[in-house]
C-alpha cells in the first residue's frame, strides 16, 4: 500500500484513537460511576474538565482537516503523483497532526504552547499546499 494512504489510514486511526481515549474515557468513565446520566452531555454545551475541552477541540481539529488529507490523497492516488516528496510530505501531516493533538490536550495552553500547536498546524497547511503543488505539476507535465 502507498505511503499516502498508510498516512491517510494514520490520520483516521488517530482521531478514533482521540475519540476513544480522551473524550471515551472521561463520558464513560462519568457516566458508569453514577457521576452523571448519559444524557448529560449535551452538544451545544461545552463543559468538564479543562483537558477534556481541549481533547473536543483537539478531535474537531482532526476532523475538520482529515477530509481535506483525504481529498489530497485521493488527488495524489488518482492522478499517479508518487515519489519522496511525496511520501515525506505525507509523513509530516501525520506526524504534525499527532503532536499537535497531543500539545493540545496534555498541556494548559499558554502562549508557549499555543506557539507550539501553531508551527505544527502550519507543517500540515504547508505540507497540504506542498502536496497540491505536486499533483498540479504531475497533471500539467501530462499535458
Amino acid at each position: 500500500m502507498p505511503v499516502p494512504i498508510w498516512m491517510l489510514l494514520g490520520f483516521a486511526s488517530w482521531t478514533v484513537l482521540l475519540l476513544v481515549f480522551t473524550i471515551g474515557v472521561y463520558r464513560w468513565s462519568a457516566i458508569l460511576t453514577a457521576r452523571a446520566q448519559i444524557a448529560a452531555f449535551r452538544s451545544d454545551q461545552v463543559e468538564g474538565a479543562d483537558w477534556y475541552r481541549r481533547s473536543m477541540r483537539a478531535h474537531a481539529n482532526c476532523i475538520e482537516n482529515l477530509p481535506v488529507f483525504a481529498a489530497i490523497v485521493l488527488a495524489l492516488q488518482t492522478s499517479g503523483t508518487g515519489g519522496l516528496a511525496v511520501e515525506v510530505l505525507c509523513s509530516a501531516v501525520l506526524v504534525a497532526r499527532v503532536l499537535q493533538s497531543l500539545v493540545h490536550v496534555c498541556h494548559a495552553q499558554t502562549n508557549a504552547f499555543v506557539a507550539v500547536r501553531f508551527a505544527l498546524f502550519t507543517v500540515q497547511l504547508v505540507s497540504f499546499g506542498g502536496l497540491t503543488g505536486l499533483v498540479v505539476h504531475h497533471l500539467g507535465g501530462q499535458g
